[in-house]
């Protein structure tokens, strides 16, 4: 398989923003700014650095299982969808899109 075939980091982030959502506030999570990073290695492997609103968010499980099952399903070409989570830079609101802070009503 050449690496021709693997999906550009762009493509894995539209993705990402198409179909997966944060259940409790019912946005996609790149637009709430929790996709910090995707990688496509040579090893045919999305690697997703992200994160989540808090540390016990109840919904993290599910969110992270959403993530490697929407790249894992849209992108056959990839052997591994590893996810990464990390606290650093710790998520606040700043990082949400324009478009998620209107939808939520913060200025």
């Amino acid at each position: 398989m050449s690496e021709a075939t693997l999906p550009t980091p762009e493509e894995v982030r539209a993705e990402i923003q198409a179909h997966v959502r944060d259940p409790e506030l019912m946005m996609n999570i790149v637009d709430l700014g929790l996709i910090y990073g995707v990688e496509i290695t040579p090893q045919q492997s999305a690697e997703v650095t992200m994160t989540l609103t808090s540390p016990g968010c109840p919904a993290g499980p599910q969110i992270i299982s959403d993530v490697q099952r929407t790249v894992h399903n849209a992108f056959p070409a990839l052997d591994e969808v590893n996810i990464h989570l990390v606290w650093t830079p710790f998520w606040n609101p700043d990082m949400m899109s324009d478009d998620a802070k209107d939808e939520l009503g913060i200025f």
